[in-house]
């Protein structure tokens, strides 16, 4: 909400190429104007820096001071889970998910420590290991003089267990013997981390010229460094979210009192940037500055609010839906205290002292119930129209901002007679339509505060058809004809989610209501291949057999040997796959046989319909017929449980225990 409430607002910088009398070339930007220093909103329109540009050509330039800086840049500390994470997705462009997938890989291998911590120090064998490496490897220029010595500043690390390092400081990352290119890259990563915290520190130059004219009006200042011993970035240097790096520019030989020609001068025009979309790894390093969550739970974190809808991820950047938006506001409406900040992480510290046994943990149990049982309560009994009004309330500056001619922003721009307000839709999500409905059918995302009316645009005619790009209470679509007597419901086909409305004109339009598209015969019985977009998705089908596609646009352009290649890859379930059972135990009293199969989560003990797992201490060789009937857990297949599927659980056999539908 924040990134959408921005407004940007302009200001220029002006830039000169400059010149040394040896005819060495630099660039300067200017700092001082009018006999004093600027400051960024200073030079707000292009008016205004034509004028600083004459301002420069007008006068002399030299050189006023020249100051050079030593400077030096210690190495970062060893991995814990939440740096793993972050730089894992930075270079490696892992998702939090997928980095501890590999690392927990890399683990289990024996190739790194630990990999879920919040401890940054290295035990003393490592250290040694690691300067060992360092100097048979680099030589002793690159070991400092003592090892180094790490320690968490966070308040509530528990530092459990040691760094994220790898086990063997001699492995280097060439002679990992691990197929799996994930793994190697994050060993990699992981090596060159752990090796980079011990060794010397990157020693450079930093200079600063300024130049000026002899009136004082003027002012330019240039900056660059010098690196004069690499160090530890001779291994590693850590990435960065924001890649700009003003003090990198080498400078040329730059003498104090000289004259600097003028070869250039050059305006730029700037807008202030709202707040950045989070990253995974930006969001980890969040989470971590406000004390919420654990090493353990980034993860699972980050991969939840995916896997809920919550937020879509493009382009490595978190952007949020719908859903999103009306679960956050509702838990801040009627649950505020137990999604804050300040409660989550004084919630951990509690835990931290639970463990260290200077807090009684019934009694942190009993103060959380009683206080939630009553949050619980109180929004009980609320009605959906309730809870929509309320969120519309919070959600209304978002949702409705002032418009540019001073008019009711909830004012329907359709009709002009209703308001806008806060709707609820049968998939699940929201939209903003008109009280004036069903007269009005106006209606727009949550999402798109600045979209006015996206009336009827006609994106041309076929075959004698008007297609036209609509919106609907479901999202945009595009549709051929208009509704008659004789053809109700025209066809139509939604626009795909991540596509840019202005990028659907007449061709693509077309394309989306030839679906699905014909690909041709399967190449080993004959039947139809086709490609289309359903309620998944994009998919490939054949027969009754489908198949996922990662790209919507591959829908439109994917050929016979894509699709076979994608149909294949996908393993096929039900009764084609059925496996022989491992074991017959022998006759249910029912009727039918009761058997012991291998399945995909493991083995379980099958009759009719009703499959039951086995417990983990027990071997299927062990299982007998009278266990079988007993049975532990149980759940019934979808054909059975079809019947109840309204029922919220259902008890299964004689144990009593119940499962969720």
């Amino acid at each position: 909400m924040e990134i959408e409430a921005f407004r940007a607002r302009e200001y220029w910088t002006v830039h000169a190429r400059l010149a040394t009398p040896r005819g060495d070339q630099y660039d300067a930007t200017l700092t001082v104007y009018g006999g004093k220093k600027l400051e960024r909103f200073d030079i707000a329109t292009e008016k205004d820096a034509m004028l600083a540009v004459s301002a420069i050509a007008s006068r002399d330039l030299k050189v006023t001071s020249v100051a050079a800086k030593p400077a030096s840049r210690n190495p970062w500390p060893p991995f814990m889970t939440s740096t793993l994470q972050q730089e894992a997705s930075r270079k490696l462009g892992m998702g939090a998910k997928a980095c501890m997938s590999a690392a927990q890989r890399l683990y289990e291998a024996g190739h790194i420590t630990y990999m879920r911590t919040d401890g940054i120090d290295m035990a003393p064998e490592a250290v040694m290991a690691a300067r060992d490496a360092i100097k048979k490897r680099f030589g002793e220029e690159y070991l400092p003089k003592s090892p180094r010595m790490y320690k968490n500043k966070a308040k509530n690390a528990q530092e459990a267990h040691e760094c994220i390092r790898p086990t063997d400081m001699m492995l280097s990352p060439d002679r990992l013997a691990v197929a799996e290119k994930d793994q190697r890259a994050l060993y990699d990563l992981i090596w060159k981390r752990t090796i980079a915290s011990q060794m010397e520190s990157a020693r450079m130059e930093r200079t600063t010229v300024d130049v000026g004219s002899a009136d004082g009006q003027v002012g330019l200042r240039a900056n660059g460094q010098v690196m004069l011993f690499d160090g530890f970035l001779k291994v590693y240097d850590q990435g960065r979210d924001d890649e700009e790096d003003e003090d990198s520019r080498r400078l040329p030989l730059i003498v104090e009192g000289e004259t600097a020609a003028k070869r250039g001068i050059t305006p730029e025009q700037h807008f202030t940037q709202a707040p950045p979309r989070y990253t995974e790894a930006t969001l980890v390093k969040r989470m971590e500055e406000l004390g919420i969550g654990r090493p353990s739970t980034y993860a699972s974190i980050v991969t939840t609010i995916q896997d809920r809808d919550y937020v879509r991820k493009e382009q490595n950047r978190l952007i949020p839906e719908d859903k999103g938006r009306l679960v956050t506001i509702f838990l801040l409406k009627y649950f505020p205290r137990y999604v804050s900040y300040d409660f989550t992480a004084h919630l951990e510290g509690e835990l931290d002292d639970i463990s260290a046994g200077d807090m009684a943990w019934r009694e942190v149990l009993r103060r959380f119930w009683r206080d939630f049982t009553a949050a619980l309560e109180g929004t009980s009994e609320l009605r959906i129209s309730e809870v929509l009004e309320a969120i519309d309330e919070v959600l209304a500056p978002h949702l409705y901002p002032p418009r540019a001619d001073g008019s009711d922003p909830r004012e329907c721009p359709l009709c002009h007679v209703g308001k806008l307000h806060l709707k609820t839709a049968r998939s699940g999500g929201a939209f903003v339509g008109c009280t004036n409905y069903p007269e009005c059918r106006f209606t727009r995302p949550i999402g798109s505060p600045d979209a006015e009316v996206v009336g009827d645009a006609v994106l041309g005619t076929d075959n004698g058809d008007q297609i036209s790009l609509k919106n609907g209470r479901f999202g945009p679509y595009v549709q051929r004809g208009e509704a008659t007597a004789d053809i109700p419901k025209p066809p139509r086909a939604s626009v795909p989610k991540g596509w840019d409305l202005a990028t659907v004109d007449l061709e693509r339009a077309l394309a989306l209501l030839a679906l699905p598209r014909e690909i041709g015969p399967h190449p080993e019985d004959g039947v139809a291949v086709e490609a289309g977009i359903g309620r998944y998705g994009p998919y490939v089908k054949h027969g009754a057999k489908y198949a996922n596609l990662p790209d919507v646009d591959e829908v439109f352009t994917i050929g016979m040997n894509r699709a076979v290649e994608v149909l294949a890859s996908k393993p096929t379930r039900g009764r084609a796959t059925a496996t022989a059972p491992l074991a017959e135990l022998g006759e249910h009293p029912e009727g039918g046989p009761i058997q012991v199969m291998s399945g995909r989560y493991g083995p379980y003990v099958k009759w009719a319909k009703v499959n039951a797992t086995l417990p983990r201490d027990l071997e299927p060789g062990s299982v007998t017929l009278e266990k079988a009937l007993k049975g532990e857990i149980v759940y019934e297949t979808i054909e059975t449980a079809r019947p109840r599927l309204r029922m919220i659980t259902m008890p299964i056999l004689e144990n009593k225990k119940v499962i969720s539908i």
